[in-house]
C-alpha cells in the first residue's frame, strides 16, 4: 500500500498568512490573556489583507506585527507592502455562549497517534516534515523561503517509494546545485530511520523555481491543515487552528484530542488511536466522544471512551487550563505542524497527574 504525505516550508504563501494570525493571537494572549481572537490573513505580491474578530484589552499593533512575520518569511516586502485590515469584535451572539464556559461553535475535532515514529505520527509525514526543517535549519544561500516536500512510503514493503523535495532557489543558482543539496537531506532522513535510499527522488520537477512566496502564489490561513496535523493519515474536522484563541474548539479540542490518543497509546490500549470530539455551540459538554483503535486495540473501544469521560474535563475551559492554553506561545504552531514539537503542552510526554493514565491496561 503506497500512502503520501506532504509539508511545505514558513516560506510557503499559506504558511506566511498562519504566521501572521498566529503572531497576532500570541500577541493579544500576551498582554490580555482573556482575549477572544478569530483573525485570517490573505496575502498576494505585496498586499496583506488581516480580518477578522477581536476582543481584548491590548491595543495591538497589526502592522508591526506582520512586518515582523514578512522581515523573517518573505524578506523582499517586509518594508515595502500594503496593508488592509479589517477587524470588529466578538459577535455578541457568540459572546453568550462562550461567556457561559460553552463551546464558540459547532464541529468535530479529531485527534491521532500511532506507534510508527517517536512522535507518534505517521512516517511519511515524519519524512516530510524533516525535509523541510532540515531545509529550513541548513540555510542553504542558494535557497529561498519558499518550499515543499513530499514522501510515498510503501507500507507493505516498509520501504520509501518517492521522495520529492520543490523548493524555491536564486535565479543564478544551477539546478544541479539544487539536486544535490536536495538529496542529501533525502539520504540523510532515510538514514537516519533506517530506510531504503534507492528510493525514487525528485527535485524541482518542473526544473526551475524562481518566483515563489507571494508572487507565485496567494496565500490564506487555513489552507494547510493536513500539513498541520498528521498528513492525511487520520480525519479532519476542517477548522483551521491558526489565529483562533482557544475558546475555539477548533483549535483546544483538537489538541486535546490529540494528547488523549497519545495518551491511550502510552497506557498501553492500542497502538494506533483516533479520536473524535464533537461540540455544539454554548454548550460546555461535547455532544459526542468517538474512539477508533484500527484493530490494535487491547481492550475495547467502548472501554476507552468510559475512561476518557472519567479521567479528562472535555469543556472548553477545562482543557484550556489543563494544557494551559492561554499562556501559549502559538507563533511555535504555525510551521512543521501542531503536533511536531514535543514541549508543547499537548504534546508533552510527562503526564501533569500521576493517576491521569494508568501504567497498563492490567492495572487500568
Amino acid at each position: 500500500m503506497l500512502f503520501t504525505s506532504e509539508q511545505v516550508s514558513p516560506g510557503h504563501p499559506d504558511k506566511v498568512c498562519d504566521q501572521i494570525s498566529d503572531v497576532i493571537l500570541s500577541d493579544c494572549l500576551r498582554n490580555d490573556p482573556q482575549s477572544r481572537v478569530a483573525v485570517e490573513t490573505l496575502i498576494k505580491d505585496r498586499h496583506v489583507v488581516v480580518a477578522g474578530e477581536i476582543t481584548s484589552q491590548h491595543e495591538l499593533d497589526v502592522h508591526e506585527l506582520v512586518r515582523r512575520v514578512l522581515a523573517a518569511r518573505q524578506p523582499s516586502i517586509r518594508d515595502d507592502f500594503d496593508l488592509t485590515v479589517h477587524i470588529s469584535k466578538q459577535s455578541p451572539d457568540i459572546a453568550q455562549g462562550v461567556d457561559r464556559k460553552g463551546a464558540g461553535d459547532q464541529g468535530m475535532m479529531f485527534g491521532y497517534a500511532c506507534s510508527e515514529t517517536h512522535r507518534m505520527l505517521p512516517l511519511p509525514f515524519v519524512l516530510a516534515t524533516e525535509a523541510i526543517q532540515y531545509l529550513q535549519q541548513e540555510r542553504h544561500p542558494e535557497l529561498l523561503p519558499d518550499a515543499k516536500a513530499q514522501c510515498t512510503f510503501d507500507y507493505k514493503r516498509h520501504r520509501i517509494d518517492t521522495f520529492l523535495i520543490s523548493t524555491q532557489h536564486k535565479e543564478e543558482v544551477d539546478m544541479p546545485v539544487v539536486q544535490n543539496i536536495c538529496r542529501k537531506i533525502m539520504l540523510k532522513i532515510a538514514d537516519a530511520y533506517g530506510l531504503n535510499t534507492d528510493y525514487r527522488a525528485l527535485v524541482n520537477p518542473t526544473g526551475r523555481f524562481v518566483t515563489g512566496g507571494s508572487f507565485a502564489d496567494s496565500g490564506v490561513t487555513g489552507r494547510k491543515i493536513i500539513a498541520d496535523t498528521y498528513g492525511g493519515a487520520a480525519h479532519h474536522g476542517g477548522g483551521a487552528f491558526s489565529g483562533k484563541d482557544p475558546t475555539k474548539v477548533d483549535r483546544s479540542a483538537a489538541y486535546m484530542a490529540r494528547r488523549i490518543a497519545k495518551d491511550v497509546l502510552r497506557a498501553g490500549y492500542a497502538k494506533r488511536c483516533e479520536i473524535q470530539l464533537s461540540y455544539a455551540i454554548g454548550i460546555e459538554e461535547p455532544v459526542s466522544i468517538l474512539v477508533n483503535t484500527f484493530h490494535t486495540g487491547r481492550v475495547p473501544a467502548g472501554y476507552i471512551v468510559k475512561w476518557i469521560r472519567k479521567h479528562y474535563d472535555l469543556t472548553p475551559e477545562g482543557m484550556i487550563s489543563f494544557l494551559g492554553l492561554r499562556h501559549v506561545d502559538y507563533n511555535y504552531t504555525s510551521t512543521l505542524g501542531h503536533f511536531w514539537r514535543q514541549w508543547l503542552p499537548w504534546e508533552d510526554d510527562s503526564l501533569p497527574y500521576e493517576n491521569k493514565v494508568p501504567e497498563s491496561v492490567e492495572n487500568a
